[in-house]
């Protein structure tokens, strides 16, 4: 994927079907598996952004959870399927805060605000991303404040 279509915010290439095991005795999506989900669709939001497995696998870093808010808006049933819109809501030369709706067609039915912090894992410290990745993660932040507006 090109920096140019991931600025195209929001990223929405996430959709997956209601997991089996994540359905509780109401017959709705319990909590802990709409945290997988936001994980899932946040992990191909990084991916995408070059700050994922291949990312670690080349330079030593990576991006660690250090925060994670979940807000639960609707239910969501086990025959729904469910898409993601993450966008970059902050970030700085070693944070990246990344804000996830997760819908059911059009309804959102939870949000996510998870803070990373990007980890040069040989030496175990948080340190300054790549001026590439700065550069995206700003562009990426400027799109979506911009998509915001707009609203």
């Amino acid at each position: 994927m090109t920096d140019d279509t991931v600025v195209s915010a929001p990223f929405t290439d996430f959709s997956c079907s209601v997991p089996p095991a994540g359905i509780d005795y109401n017959g709705h999506l319990n909590d802990a598996a709409y945290a997988q989900v936001l994980t899932d669709a946040n992990e191909l939001f990084l991916d995408a952004l070059g700050l994922s497995a291949a990312y670690r696998e080349g330079t030593g870093c990576s991006m660690y959870t250090v925060e994670i808010t979940l807000k639960f808006l609707h239910e969501v049933n086990a025959d729904d399927q469910i898409r993601a819109e993450s966008w970059v809501a902050s970030s700085d030369t070693k944070r990246l805060r990344v804000a996830t709706t997760l819908l059911v067609g059009e309804m959102p039915v939870a949000t996510g605000d998870s803070l990373y912090l990007h980890v040069d894992s040989r030496v175990g410290k948080v340190s300054p991303f790549p001026d590439d990745r700065i550069e995206l993660l700003t562009r990426l932040e400027k799109a979506h404040d911009d998509a915001t507006a707009l609203r």
